[in-house]
């Protein structure tokens, strides 16, 4: 029997922490169009005359804190993942594993299912950007159009409705919110430049606002309103009360502005205001990586207390979480 080819896809990670390795990856990344959406020229210039050159040896320093004696925890609980699922679905399946950028290539994902009747894939990023999601798309279909044949495919664009991942998080977190009585509860995603999100508007629906509240027929692309969404889930299912958490975007690059309110600057107004305890979750992010663990887990860590809080600590990602692997499992079948 032919078999349906699954291909998980993750945004990738260095394959060491060697400058020239971290030079590589950052310069395949801030290469693509979807991620720094600017001319190709000026794009090329910025990445490969100052950003890649300058930043290299900053961003080893930090992937060396992250990578443990198996590696990168994004690559390890992917492969773990992976492999689960394996388990989980029946023979008439073959599930591969890919990165967006670095290795394993999308290329070798797609070329390990080319014989399989369909190939269904999913981003493992819970809400749609066009600087995730949209560029494993992207990357997908300007490899899948030279092929002689092209079986029938398949996209997840989201999944940050899915019960199982949102119970997944909600499991993580109960655990710490069993040990301390936090003060405040932040949800840090990811940035994006407003650009993006404008130039993906409907109808100019878009306005940077109160449309994100709720997700509509408008803006149910929308990454800032999938993040508030998933949000509201999430609090619904912790019994977190309105007033006691906020909403807001990491990791911002640049001068242009990026999508509000900012991570850092909301976490100094909160100690300032004389909030000490802290829980932390990054609902974009599946696995560990720099983003969560050093960003949010420790440097965000540092800067809270330093401002004057007391206690800050991160809900740990999905990993390989069974629960997690079962979700997946359900996107694939249902």
């Amino acid at each position: 029997m032919t078999k349906k080819g699954i291909l998980l896809v993750n945004l990738g990670t260095p394959d060491s922490t060697k400058v020239g390795d971290v030079r590589k990856y950052l310069r395949e990344f801030l290469m693509d169009k979807r991620v720094i959406d600017i001319p190709f020229l000026n794009r090329w210039m910025l990445v490969n005359l100052i950003i890649a050159p300058l930043r290299a040896p900053k961003s080893a320093k930090e992937y060396r804190l992250l990578f443990d004696e198996k590696g990168s925890p994004l690559k390890y609980y992917g492969f773990e993942v992976r492999d689960k699922l394996r388990e989980k679905l029946s023979d008439d399946f073959q599930v591969e594993l890919a990165m967006r950028y670095q290795n394993p290539s999308i290329q070798e994902g797609l070329n390990s299912l080319r014989d399989c009747a369909s190939i269904h894939i999913i981003p493992l990023f819970p809400q749609y950007a066009s600087a995730s999601t949209g560029s494993v798309q992207d990357k997908v279909m300007e490899i899948v159009k030279d092929w002689q044949i092209i079986p029938d495919i398949k996209f997840t664009s989201q999944f940050f409705e899915e019960e199982l991942f949102l119970e997944t998080i909600v499991d993580n977190a109960k655990k710490l919110m069993n040990e301390t009585i936090y003060d405040h509860f932040i949800f840090s995603y990811h940035g994006i430049p407003e650009r993006q999100i404008i130039k993906g508007s409907v109808d100019n629906y878009c306005q940077l606002g109160d449309c994100c509240s709720s997700i509509t027929d408008k803006n149910r692309y929308c990454y800032r309103a999938q993040c508030f969404a998933t949000t509201e889930l999430l609090v619904k299912k912790l019994g977190i009360e309105k007033g006691s958490y906020s909403v807001t975007f990491q990791s911002r690059l640049g001068k242009t502005p990026w999508i509000q309110p900012y991570t850092d600057e909301a976490l100094e107004e909160l100690a300032k205001n004389g909030t000490k305890k802290v829980l932390a979750f990054s609902p974009a992010f599946i696995s560990d990586c720099l983003e969560t663990t050093i960003e949010v887990g420790e440097a965000y860590q540092e800067d809270f207390i330093e401002a004057g809080g007391e206690q800050w600590n991160l809900v740990p990602s999905l990993n390989a979480e069974d629960k997690w692997v079962e979700c997946l499992a359900h996107i694939v079948t249902k």
